[in-house]
């Protein structure tokens, strides 16, 4: 009998790898986020503007929906 990891989710992801996973994938959209209103606008301060507001809810955002379908065993495959 295998003791489960309190840190870890079902699927045996820790909050530490969704954490790096998060930050690495927002690191990219901040990027994109922040060329395309640039490119669109021409404008420092509303690229700016957009790309901190965005990213600051759309990645606490991610990391809940990224915690939530770690729960759900539908599409798993059990070891």
């Amino acid at each position: 009998m295998e003791i489960e990891n309190p840190k870890t989710s079902n699927n045996g992801e820790t909050l530490k790898r969704s954490l790096v996973k998060t930050i690495s994938y927002r690191v990219v959209i901040i990027i994109l986020d922040f060329t395309l209103v640039y490119l669109f606008t021409k404008k420092l301060t509303i690229a700016t503007g957009f790309t901190i507001i965005s990213n600051v809810y759309t990645t606490l955002g991610y990391l809940l929906f990224e915690r939530l379908w770690n729960k759900i065993k539908w599409g798993k495959i059990n070891p």
